[in-house]
């Protein structure tokens, strides 16, 4: 079979077979790898492909995918399966395949595009292949480990709330005398973040995905923690000065909750920057995080597109108010100074 698309998370994959006869007896787990023939067309009319490229798919094509979990409010949810289904669902563009459990209202009408599974992808001796570290080794978490760049984690209310944003141009502005590797830890296969953050200005610029993750829901504390580390020993390479860590969706989500009340992880993080789409947002983020003992440095968003929300939560806050223009600019650097002379 020539004509296979690929995803983006099975790009590493070179030599492989597709067994047919193990569809109905073998349990998937995230990450293991499959050919799924495109049933019907849905939300995704177009793939990630291995080159990163948006590839358009129709009816009848083939995808090489990965089973994943999927947890995106305004998006899907979906699982790995537990079972043999007769169809299964495109969760995410870069090549996340799962079983949906729901959806956002607003996509109801496209629904989901439909696959069926033609046979998983095997190596040379029939072992299913997973995506994760495909061929690429991985560090253990180490709380201890001296790093010599300051890690800024960016934050924010939900998906959507300008997260990306925010790291983006916190990039641009300290990539003026600074040099910043930016990490997505968590979330779904999709690198548009990451490259936006690399057009931004990084040094270099990951994600999960670059270590085969086709997305990090359920994932336990103890694989995030390791996926963390090598990640951090990835973006070392660029001899950074700043590392800036973006946690997908909002404070109230499995993976994001864990993390923040995981003091080995937060005690590798030296400042917090946080986003939301309106005031209430960040009132109510930066009291959670504080009853959680995480000081923020400053706030950002989606809300700083209004003058008028400014005001409110300039009104109600003493951290900085940072809008886009504001976040380039050479002071961003001084509060990130002053915050550590404080500490």
């Amino acid at each position: 079979m020539n004509n296979i698309k690929k995803t983006i998370i099975a790009k590493n994959i070179k030599d492989f077979r597709i067994n047919e006869k193990i569809n109905k007896t073998y349990i998937p787990v995230a990450g293991d790898l499959a050919v799924f023939k495109v049933i019907q067309l849905g939300k995704h009319e177009s793939i990630q492909g291995e080159n990163g490229n948006n590839t358009y798919i129709f009816p009848g094509d083939y995808i090489m995918a990965a089973f994943g979990n999927r947890y995106a409010t305004s998006q899907f949810e979906g699982y790995v399966p537990n079972g043999y289904y007769n169809e299964y669902q495109l969760l995410g563009k870069g090549g996340t395949v799962g079983i949906l459990a729901s959806m956002h209202s607003k996509l109801e009408e496209k629904g989901t595009t439909n696959l069926k599974l033609v046979g998983y992808v095997t190596d040379n001796f029939n072992n299913v292949i997973n995506s994760k570290y495909y061929k690429q080794d991985f560090w253990a978490f180490n709380p201890f480990k001296n790093r010599p760049y300051e890690i800024i984690l960016s934050l924010g209310t939900s998906m959507d709330s300008g997260k990306t944003t925010t790291a983006g141009f916190l990039t641009k502005g300290l990539k003026a005398t600074q040099n910043v590797a930016f990490i997505k830890l968590t979330g779904t296969v999709y690198t548009k973040d990451r490259h936006f953050v690399k057009d931004c200005g990084a040094d270099i610029s990951l994600d999960f995905s670059t270590f085969g993750f086709p997305s990090t829901y359920k994932c336990d504390i103890i694989e995030l923690l390791d996926l963390y580390e090598t990640l951090l020993v990835e973006a070392e390479s660029v001899n950074p000065d700043y590392v800036i860590v973006e946690i997908a969706d909002g404070l109230l989500q499995r993976e994001t909750s864990m993390l923040l009340n995981n003091a080995s992880f937060m005690s590798t993080v030296d400042h917090v920057i946080f986003s939301a789409a309106d005031s209430l947002g960040i009132l109510s983020g930066i009291q959670i995080l504080k009853e959680i003992g995480v000081d923020v440095f400053a706030v950002s968003g989606l809300f700083t597109a209004s003058p008028l929300l400014v005001k409110e939560v300039s009104n109600n806050i003493i951290q900085p108010v940072l809008t886009l223009d504001d976040i380039v600019e050479p002071k961003v650097l001084k509060l990130l100074e002053k915050q550590t002379i404080a500490i």
